[in-house]
């Protein structure tokens, strides 16, 4: 088989991850401070991928040009697609009909996060040339998935949202296809909610008498879309990391395996692992607790916070109980005004001021 071409979907509005995404693209956020994007291009370079076109919307498309250049320091070639409406997977495809052509290449819904990559994919694809092979995953509630029909190695249906599922193998959110797709693409009809659908495009596929194979994953797999979500990749992440620290110890503690990023500087602050605090970070007579990433110029000072994410130059001062399970936006002030103290849950959006009684 001939090289192969990536494609990346990056225009979707990321509703479920707001007021997080009113002022940032979703794909943008990040997991154990690298943007879950970044994670789907690595991917793709890692299995010998160096052209690779990003289908981008008109709102935040210029965050993630800005965000993703050229694509050099991944080592790949970055053509950016515009897609004018979220019109579904399959219209997003057909979008980038002429940078494709008739190369095969891997689809990769850019909030999707891999443990293990797509290497064995790729591999597989080339070795069987299929004109589509779909990646599955067990899930304990096959009726919120597209899900997989088999009749051994090959696919016989797929199923969107099944009230009875046929199987409980649901869709990832990665896909390699031959060019025979676009033709598939060109004879479906919107679905219900306006959407041409990838299921209808592969279903037609099938029905043409084409071969599609499935492929089920064996290390975890996290569609980023909602918060529960987020911090979960971010949690399965930062179980793998080494620990490096290159900031400044004053009076500090730190435990488990824990990156603490360059120009970062931690007084009197303990740091249980696994977590990371990032570039230029400035903590004092705080506990960060597992499973967090403190993003780059984060202050925190007074304050406790547990499994959550922050990103880059937020402030969190005096809080009266433990941040747990929560996402802070960019430049957020999070500070405490009077009061008892509560428990705090929060998913809150770039450049907001809160005061916590």
């Amino acid at each position: 088989m001939e090289k192969l071409k990536g494609l990346i979907l990056s225009g979707g509005a990321g509703t479920r991850l707001r007021p997080i995404t009113h002022t940032s693209a979703k794909q943008l956020v990040p997991v154990a401070n690298k943007p879950v994007l970044f994670y789907g291009i690595e991917a793709l370079a890692e299995a010998g991928i160096d052209e690779v076109g990003i289908i981008i919307a008109p709102e935040t498309g210029g965050e993630i040009r800005d965000a993703v250049g050229d694509g050099s320091r991944f080592g790949v070639a970055v053509t950016y697609i515009e897609q004018e409406a979220p019109l579904g997977l399959a219209h997003a495809l057909l979008t980038a009909e002429e940078f494709l052509g008739e190369t095969p290449f891997v689809m990769y819904l850019g909030d999707n996060l891999l443990r293990d990559g797509i290497v064995d994919l790729v591999e597989a694809f080339r070795d069987s040339q299929p004109e589509a092979l779909i990646l599955l995953t067990p899930v304990a509630d096959p009726t919120a998935y597209g899900v997989a029909e088999l009749d051994g190695d090959r696919v016989v249906r797929l199923v969107e949202k099944p009230k009875e599922p046929p199987s409980d193998l649901a869709l990832v959110g990665v896909y390699m296809f031959g060019p025979e797709i676009f033709g598939a693409a060109h004879s479906i009809e919107p679905s219900g909610r306006g959407e041409l659908e990838i299921t209808d495009a592969i279903d037609a596929l099938i029905d043409a008498g084409k071969r599609v194979e499935p492929h089920v994953v064996k290390g975890w797999w996290k569609d980023t879309g909602r918060l529960e979500d987020m911090l979960e990749a971010n949690r399965l992440v930062l179980e793998e990391i080494e620990s490096k620290v290159e900031g400044e110890l004053i009076e500090s503690e730190v435990s488990g395996r824990v990156v603490i990023e360059p120009g970062a500087k931690l007084e009197r602050t303990r740091v249980r692992g696994p977590a990371v605090i990032g570039a230029g970070a400035l903590l004092k007579d705080s506990y960060v607790g597992p499973y967090t990433a403190i993003g780059a110029d984060v202050e925190i000072s007074g304050s406790e916070i547990e499994h959550s994410i922050v990103l880059s130059g937020s402030r969190i001062v005096d809080l009266p109980a433990r941040m747990e399970a929560s996402l802070l936006g960019k430049d957020v002030t999070l500070a405490r005004s009077r009061g008892l103290p509560k428990t705090l849950q929060l998913l809150v959006g770039d450049h907001a001021e809160i005061s916590i009684p």
